[in-house]
């Protein structure tokens, strides 16, 4: 399964998506983020948050992950 990712605030974003295939929602949204300097945080899951179609669980992926980076930027939160 191939991932999506893309580049945002000098952070690199890749869905993590968790394959459940006895599930009616066999996918689990979540998220890799690089930092500028090369460091790669754990998988970050979305709580609670499963998907019937794998694009969407990739692109939703995208999504948390791109309001992590905002969120440790802006706020100052350590996010990831």
């Amino acid at each position: 399964m191939q991932s999506l990712h893309c580049e945002y605030r000098d952070h690199t974003i890749t869905a993590s998506v968790m394959p459940h295939p006895d599930s009616p929602l066999p996918y689990a949204a979540g998220c890799l983020i690089t930092d500028p300097e090369g460091h790669t945080s754990k998988r970050i899951p979305m709580p609670m948050k499963f998907f019937s179609d794998l694009e969407n669980a990739q692109h939703v992926s995208l999504a948390h992950g791109r309001a992590l980076v905002d969120e440790q930027l802006d706020k100052g939160h350590r996010a990831f």
